[in-house]
């Protein structure tokens, strides 16, 4: 869980703009939709390896 202290006197736009940058940073977004659904270990590690040879081959 995220937490956003915010400074009084703040604007509440201001504090949001915060939390969604500490959410991109964190990527918790990704992680909770990598969790959503189960995958092996050797798909994921299968998925890995072709991600590598596609990325070389630029």
């Amino acid at each position: 869980m995220l937490i956003i202290k915010r400074v009084p006197g703040e604007n509440i736009e201001r504090a949001l703009k915060r939390y969604k940058n500490k959410v991109r940073n964190t990527q918790q977004l990704k992680r909770i939709k990598r969790d959503q659904e189960f995958t092996k270990k050797s798909k994921r590690k299968r998925d890995k390896l072709a991600k590598a040879i596609y990325r070389n081959q630029y």
